[in-house]
């Protein structure tokens, strides 16, 4: 399978590394990995580019299986009417934002996105418990209490909640993020 039809074109590849924080190398190897998610005879670079990939096959990638937003992250970068598959493009664009080269400002405002469960624009109490139990797991034995949740999520709404208004948009969440160094470092996934 080594010919022509493998590859993606050199044109393909400049443009795709002008649109992304990925090296040509990282968009190869991007490539190769959504391809082998692909039927083997949808392998071929015209079907890979056209074809998409559901969650569950997207999700078997062992960069992705651990990770505990990683429904959410497919969600947010999916461009499909029913948001449950990802085309090669949509991959891209999430490896892009993941990658160590993406600015801080690309990294925190998906990171919003990816918090954001409900799809709102901002986390309000629900989405803030919903990313706790995330974190922390929703077994009986990490999952906080019900008081211990509330002591949390007025806790980050204290620190976060700059207009006071029981939210926490965009701008404060950038702002909270900023004061967190490790926070770009952290915010990544490598093939």
């Amino acid at each position: 399978m080594g010919g022509s039809g493998s590859r993606l074109s050199k044109e393909l590849l400049a443009e795709y590394q002008d649109l992304t924080f990925l090296t040509k190398q990282e968009i190869v190897q991007a490539h190769r990995r959504f391809s082998e998610l692909l039927p083997r005879d949808k392998q071929n670079v015209e079907d890979s580019l056209r074809e998409r990939v559901s969650f569950e096959d997207i999700l078997s990638i062992p960069e992705l299986k651990a990770n505990p937003f990683k429904e959410r992250i497919c969600k947010v970068f999916s461009t499909a009417p029913s948001r449950d598959s990802l085309s090669f493009e949509d991959f891209l664009d999430l490896l892009s934002v993941f990658s160590d080269t993406a600015t801080p400002d690309i990294k925190s405002h998906y990171a919003f996105r990816i918090f954001d469960f409900d799809d709102d624009g901002t986390l309000d109490r629900e989405d803030l418990c919903r990313l706790v139990n995330c974190l922390t797991g929703e077994g009986e034995d990490t999952q906080l209490s019900a008081s211990e949740m509330k002591q949390l999520i007025d806790n980050i709404l204290e620190e976060s909640d700059i207009d006071r208004d029981g939210t926490i948009n965009l701008s404060e969440f950038q702002h909270v993020i900023s004061r967190s160094p490790d926070f770009v470092s952290s915010f990544k996934i490598v093939l």
